[in-house]
């Protein structure tokens, strides 16, 4: 399996069961260092295999996440969608304690209005987003793989890239140049579907584009 160029974050997985055990494993087979936590030692034992650092503890008692360094971690996937409250307490403490990202999985749409509420920035449903998927959105540079349209097209969430910022559309041309089609703009909890071609882009925007995810991971 080919490689995909990992952007420097680190990584916690919260909950080793076979999503997140899929997901910490991707991350971790592409170089990356990924904590991966749960309270059952014998999805602990059973997941040092592939996740080297792999340590049992409550993810709901914030002493237990200050003694892991979770602090200090870009991303956390809380990978626990059968226990609601378990997740929506892990999430809680996650942005208490600073993380800039946290993903959080769920098992119904009820679930996630309830994670959004809580501090939730990504809510992924485990039907429609594999472990490895999500992976390796979280490697390549900046994508969330948002619905699968065909074999070679998606409907994606992507950061608008520094090198965009300032220019508009009709500048970056990026159907001719990424074969990318961008269908609306997110901005301030905003979905914005009447663009301005000609408005410039800006650091703090997100495009909804639909295009080729494996492109992207080149």
């Amino acid at each position: 399996m080919s490689k995909v160029s990992v952007m420097k974050k680190s990584y916690a997985v919260f909950g080793l069961g076979r999503y997140g055990h899929a997901v910490a494993a991707e991350l971790v087979n592409n170089g990356v260092e990924v904590l991966g936590v749960d309270i059952s030692e014998e999805l602990v034992e059973d997941a040092r295999k592939d996740i080297p650092y792999s340590k049992c503890a409550d993810v709901t008692d914030i002493e237990a996440l200050r003694q892991l360094g979770i602090a200090s971690v870009d991303v956390v996937i809380i990978a626990m969608a059968s226990r609601l409250e378990a997740s929506v307490m892990a999430t809680m403490l996650c942005k208490e304690l600073g993380v800039e990202t946290v993903i959080s999985k769920c098992a119904n749409e009820m679930g996630y209005k309830i994670l959004k509420k809580v501090g939730a920035d990504r809510v992924v449903f485990p039907e429609r987003d594999s472990g490895t998927r999500l992976a390796k959105n979280l490697l390549c540079n900046g994508f969330v793989d948002i619905m699968e349209l065909t074999k070679n097209a998606s409907m994606l969430e992507i950061d608008v890239r520094p090198a965009w910022v300032g220019k508009s559309l009709v500048e970056l041309n990026l159907r001719q140049k990424l074969s990318m089609n961008v269908v609306a703009i997110l901005q301030k909890n905003e979905v914005i579907v009447n663009i301005d071609p000609n408005g410039k882009l800006e650091s703090d925007m997100r495009l909804i584009v639909i295009a080729n995810p494996n492109k992207l991971m080149d």
